[in-house]
């Protein structure tokens, strides 16, 4: 009955081990760790004087333990161990036999070396033997001091203990090897990528002084010859002054006026191109537009190609410039018309799209609603290579003299400034695709007001009181003259403050006429809110030659401003001074 009893509580030992040592497995640690904690617990289960796990190196014979368990007053066995040292029992274990010697001075294997034995403490051990793939690599021994026999039971829980502490301590060693091999990697692509973005930031810089390089010199080109135009001009103007020849002085005025009406269009095709042009958005009926330009185009392009307009039903509006708009198509057909020099046709299409994630990141524009106007042609159509260029500025393949390639980079600048894309879709010999895309607007469109014919200022009558700010005294005094000569009350300031200051002495202004950029710690966008918020009444002419949206706002202008853009024909601003005093 006693001998039940023994067995029954030996059995408990064993499974209370068992799950320690599967708690022990579980936890955080180093190979060492682990195999440390598991010898301890079946150390102290079984009551023996030492317990260790062991790496084998089987040609050099040697086990290597690290963090063995020992008993109170028994110190570990040394760090490299020679198994010849102590027996034959070496031969055994390679082949993956177990080896558990009750008494060293009784078996064979150990008989002559038990002494020494004895000095470490093991007069009685189990050594099971780990194997892999036929290999003997690691090795769990238990030593005891004193000679023990061992039960059957406690040789065949040493193995499972030995398997289970092998299989922990592998997985723990490979997960380790993995951790560091990541952290390795991370290391070499964190180097590579900062390797790489060096790389690219000198690719930038080299590829921007390029285009810095024939932007400035295409301007400089194109340039020279318009203030050559001028300022010959105005010479040739003050030698007939001198020769009191004054009857051929309109001539030389009409050039220089057209030189700079050339200049003014070349800066609103940079500005168009940099994506930093004035744009005046309105909610927008597409389909309309097209059709109230299609007799233009007709006539622009010629006889000898056919428009065909394919509008979509149910087409949404767009907030979008439409005068730019307007622009950009007619530039589209012009380049269009180009391409076919023997006729063809030109197809100009309008559609709904709703981009999801990746079609939108193949346009390069953010996920939702747009419409795409499209121009389609029957042309020459474009090589990859020049379709990888085409929106590059001063980039043409015209014969010099015939085109400032500053078109299809003035469309994709007023596109992406637009919130909207451009896309070239092109086969050589097959024709072309152009497509604007552009975000949906989410409202009515809004029905555009015939102009109001300019009243006539009589001189005396219908006064009123503008001020105008503006830092350049050059512009100032053109439009100061202008509203004199309409007969209004003029207040001039040269910058946001001396603005504010005049209107702070209780002065009443009907209009103010002010530049957007001006000098000091205010635009002009906001003197204009600060002078209505004292005469709420207050319309505003913006005048600028370089605004972003966030000056002027991303949408339409309230009803009582409004905008003119430099450089500006002095009978334009006459008219919209004009229209805004009288409305």
């Amino acid at each position: 009955m006693s001998f039940d009893i023994d067995a029954r509580k030996s059995a408990e030992l064993r499974l209370q081990a068992l799950v320690q040592l599967n708690d022990a497995l579980r936890e955080p640690g180093d190979p060492a760790h682990i195999a440390h904690a598991a010898v301890e617990i079946l150390g102290r289960m079984l009551d023996v004087s030492r317990c260790g796990y062991g790496t084998i190196d089987r040609e050099a014979e040697t086990i290597v333990t690290e963090s063995p368990w020992c008993a109170p007053g028994i110190e570990p066995l040394p760090s490299v161990l020679h198994f010849r040292d102590y027996g034959s029992y070496i031969e055994d274990l390679k082949r993956g036999e177990t080896v558990a010697i009750d008494n060293a001075y009784n078996d064979p294997r150990t008989r002559d070396t038990a002494e020494g034995l004895k000095g470490l403490a093991a007069l009685s051990f189990i050594n099971m033997p780990v194997t892999e793939q036929g290999g003997f690599v690691a090795l769990l021994y238990l030593n005891n001091a004193v000679p023990r026999p061992w039960l059957p039971e406690e040789v065949a829980f040493v193995r499972d203990i030995a398997e289970r502490v092998r299989d922990a301590v592998e997985r723990r060693r490979v997960e380790q090897e993995l951790a560091a091999l990541t952290a390795s990697l991370e290391q070499q692509v964190e180097a590579r990528t900062r390797e790489l973005m060096v790389a690219e930031a000198h690719l930038r810089q080299a590829q921007k002084m390029e285009a810095v390089g024939q932007l400035t010199g295409g301007l400089a080109h194109d340039f020279n010859n318009m203030l050559t135009g001028i300022s010959g001009a105005i010479e040739m103007m003050q030698v007939r002054i001198s020769q009191g020849r004054i009857g051929e002085l309109e001539r030389y005025a009409n050039a220089a006026h057209g030189a700079a009406r050339r200049a003014a269009a070349l800066t609103h095709r940079l500005l168009a191109f940099s994506r930093r042009q004035t744009l005046d958005p309105k909610p927008t009926d597409i389909n309309r537009l097209i059709d109230s330009l299609r007799d233009l185009i007709q006539r622009t392009v010629g006889p000898g190609i056919t428009i065909e307009v394919v509008g979509a039903g149910g087409l949404w509006p767009a907030m979008v410039d439409p005068n730019q708009l307007e622009n950009a198509l007619l530039n589209l057909c012009i380049n269009a018309r180009d391409a076919m020099p023997d006729g063809g046709s030109i197809t100009i299409e309008t559609a709904n799209r709703w981009l999801d994630q990746r079609t939108a990141k193949e346009r390069d524009l953010e996920p939702g609603q747009y419409l795409s106007v499209c121009v389609t042609d029957t042309g020459t159509g474009m090589t990859p290579e020049v379709q990888a260029r085409a929106f590059d500025p001063f980039y043409t393949t015209k014969p010099m003299g015939e085109g400032t390639g500053l078109g299809l980079s003035m469309i994709y600048g007023f596109a992406r400034q637009s919130g909207g894309q451009v896309r070239i879709y092109s086969e050589l010999g097959q024709g072309t695709t152009m497509c604007i895309y552009l975000p949906r607007h989410y409202g009515d469109t809004v029905e555009e007001r015939a102009p109001m014919p300019a009243a006539v200022a009589i001189p005396g009558e219908g006064r009123h009181t503008v001020m105008v700010v503006d830092d350049e005294p050059t512009i100032r005094m053109l439009v100061v003259e202008i509203l004199e000569e309409l007969g209004h009350t003029v207040l001039e300031a040269g910058d946001g403050a001396a603005a504010l200051r005049l209107l702070a002495t209780g002065a009443h202004v009907d209009l103010l006429v002010t530049d957007v950029g001006l000098p000091g710690q205010m635009n002009g966008r906001q003197v204009a809110d600060a002078a209505m918020a004292l005469l709420p009444a207050l319309k505003v002419l913006f005048i600028t030659g370089y605004a972003e949206n966030a000056v002027i706002g991303s949408g339409p202008l309230d009803p009582n401003m409004a905008l003119v853009t430099k450089p500006f024909a002095m009978d334009v601003i006459t008219d919209r001074i004009t229209a805004m005093l009288e409305g």
